[in-house]
């Protein structure tokens, strides 16, 4: 007979997990900082199953409301993380079947692991790729006006520890002003990336 204890996926074991295997195999412990995103897909994916008559307009109300008390106790620090249920994506679904009972479950049809996954990352990396880019444009910023307020300022031109001709100390900051408005261009071509669909 199967153990109650046993793991989600333990079903054809007869003895429960071993508990370093379960600490081994879960990843809520990092991946729990997608759970917004998860969140926000789920928000998405209940409306597209409600506009397909797979959930009705009432099973709707109550998963979106499920989701929003959810998001709450995850923002506010009181959500209740498990290791048992290995991963960000059962812990949520896990405790929105507790709120709002049976249309819970429904929410995962139509949608694999894979699916949830893939989307939370993608929303993840979109808003990272934003917050790094507003950050790397400020620095651009002030390396400029560093830049301005110092081209009257002389300095010495090493090459080998031997002394060369004076060098104006904003020249100092092309190389990285250069490097960094690179790397902002390719943060918003990977930002043009990940908004699109696939």
């Amino acid at each position: 007979m199967k153990s109650k204890k046993n793991h989600l996926w333990g079903g054809r074991f007869n003895q429960p997990t071993d508990e370093f295997v379960k600490i081994f195999g879960a990843s809520v412990t990092f991946d729990k900082v997608l759970a917004i995103y998860d969140i926000e897909g789920s928000i998405a994916h209940a409306t597209m199953l409600c506009e397909v008559n797979v959930l009705t307009s009432t099973e709707l109300k109550q998963i979106l409301e499920g989701l929003d008390k959810v998001k709450d106790e995850v923002v506010n620090d009181q959500f209740s993380w498990s290791v048992e249920l290995e991963d960000v994506h059962m812990n949520i679904e896990s405790r929105l079947t507790e709120i709002c009972g049976d249309s819970g479950k429904k929410l995962h049809t139509g949608r694999s692991r894979n699916d949830q996954v893939a989307t939370d990352i993608r929303l993840y990396l979109r808003d990272q790729v934003r917050l790094i880019t507003k950050e790397l444009e400020r620095l651009l910023n002030a390396l400029l006006d560093l830049a301005e307020q110092e081209k009257e300022t002389i300095m010495p031109g090493l090459l080998t520890f031997k002394l060369l001709s004076q060098l104006a100390l904003a020249i100092i900051y092309w190389p990285i002003l250069r490097c960094s408005s690179e790397i902002v261009s390719a943060c918003k071509r990977a930002l043009k990336e990940l908004i699109q669909c696939h």
